[in-house]
């Protein structure tokens, strides 16, 4: 099928009908050869990272907003523009092959219009990326709440976090030092010709090069290895389990970090991994199917103890809680786009519940590590200032003195530091 045409339906389904990115791309992808398949993604994750940007241009070119029934046409005119505006296919071509998918989507009308949107846009490019570049907010392809939110919290380096959010991040891994070390599996892949290098900040952290598929992994199906970004890797080794503990982890799906407590402690504790969503409650049993590890999967909400608690106090709670996902901006764009500022109370709420609930279900001298991908101080540093500040039984831990900053209340991972993603920890400690 005509790639332009499968990417111009995926948009639809993201920008028009509210699905995700991850969950559109797979079908999409299915609709073309496989050597078309990464054109697709790139394409899709292209136009989506910087729709509000593309959005921006296009306006100007447009006599007036195009009807909603005409969303088709509108993500025609965006994979057009981003494929001008990229330059890696000659312009000729974008334009006419742009133009003749209004015919198979039975507008034949719009032909002419993005004909003539297209060729305006190649002669006066650069003046109409000016214009749109004024508004701050459309100059990094961010709508207005979310560039305000950002604008406020990080006033200091505000740029830096902002070129971040739309940099592509690397392909990440985690070795499973529980079966080999670093340095080995370092030299496996050299030895395939993967060009890779130690993460400066996370033990257990390489970096590839260039992504590859991961069944070209050496030891994938064995569990040598899983793909985790470097700071989601950092939850392990704060919250410090030992052999013997008994460990909750509140929010588990799709069980990276269930996964790292496992092999942290050789797979010598009791784990309980929650999620309230079934099916991907599934994707964590097959990781610990892959791994060899074992541990109790329940499909209940964490909120909810009085469903699934037994007594039994636990010595270690991993609370990965639900979140605004602005800390992963540059892996998954379409949170730009699916989040909504009015979103963001709700989910504080929902955190503050779950810290309430839980932190009852830690025994005496236990550890919770609170974790979000967030960048919003609303999620973050607030949210355990509020708790803190509530529950007399709990005490702030200073994280590893590599990680702890002065006079601070947790770690703000800002996105794209050390190439990593953006992920707030806190780790509390329950006075006996």
């Amino acid at each position: 099928m005509n790639v332009r045409l499968v990417v111009v339906r995926l948009l639809q389904r993201v920008l028009a009908e509210g699905v995700s990115l991850s969950d559109a791309l797979p079908h999409a992808q299915s609709q073309v050869v496989e050597k078309d398949q990464a054109r697709v993604q790139a394409l899709s994750f292209g136009v989506i990272r910087w729709h509000y940007r593309l959005q921006a241009i296009l306006n100007q070119c447009l006599q007036k907003p195009l009807k909603k029934k005409d969303q088709d046409i509108i993500s025609a005119l965006e994979l057009g523009l981003y494929e001008l505006l990229a330059g890696q296919s000659p312009a000729y071509a974008v334009i006419q092959q742009t133009a003749e998918l209004a015919r198979v989507l039975k507008k034949p009308w719009a032909v002419k219009l993005i004909n003539g949107v297209l060729r305006h846009i190649q002669r006066h490019g650069a003046e109409l990326q000016a214009q749109a570049d004024q508004d701050e907010a459309s100059r990094h392809a961010l709508p207005d709440w979310l560039y305000r939110r950002l604008a406020k919290a990080y006033a200091g380096n505000l740029n830096e976090v902002l070129e971040a959010i739309n940099a592509h991040p690397p392909m990440t891994l985690r070795v499973n030092l529980d079966r080999l070390s670093r340095q080995d599996y370092q030299s496996k892949l050299t030895e395939l010709g993967m060009h890779c290098s130690a993460h400066p900040c996370v033990a257990s952290a390489i970096v590839l090069s260039q992504p590859v598929d991961v069944s070209l992994l050496p030891g994938f199906a064995e569990g040598w290895v899983s793909v985790q970004d470097a700071a989601a890797q950092l939850a392990a080794t704060f919250l410090a389990p030992k052999p013997g503990h008994r460990l909750l982890d509140a929010c588990a799906a799709p069980g990276g970090k269930t996964l790292h407590l496992l092999e942290h402690t050789h797979g010598k504790c009791d784990l309980l991994a929650l999620d309230n969503d079934p099916q991907r409650l599934l994707r964590v049993g097959e990781n610990l199917s892959r791994e060899q590890y074992q541990a109790t999967l329940l499909a209940a909400d964490a909120g909810d103890p009085t469903s699934w608690f037994n007594g039994q106090c636990f010595d270690r709670i991993l609370l990965d809680a639900p979140c605004s996902g602005t800390g992963v901006l540059r892996r998954h764009p379409d949170i730009k786009i699916l989040r909504r500022d009015s979103d963001v109370a709700p989910l504080a709420a929902q955190q503050q519940r779950l810290l309430e609930v839980l932190w009852p279900l830690l025994a005496p001298g236990g550890m919770l590590l609170y974790v979000t991908c967030s960048l919003l101080p609303e999620e973050n540093v607030m949210q355990v200032e509020r708790f803190l500040r509530s529950e007399p039984s709990a005490q702030l831990m200073a994280l590893p003195l590599d990680w702890q900053r002065p006079n601070s209340i947790g770690r703000q991972i800002q996105i794209g530091e050390n190439d990593m993603d953006g992920f707030y920890y806190a780790r509390m400690q329950k006075c006996p």
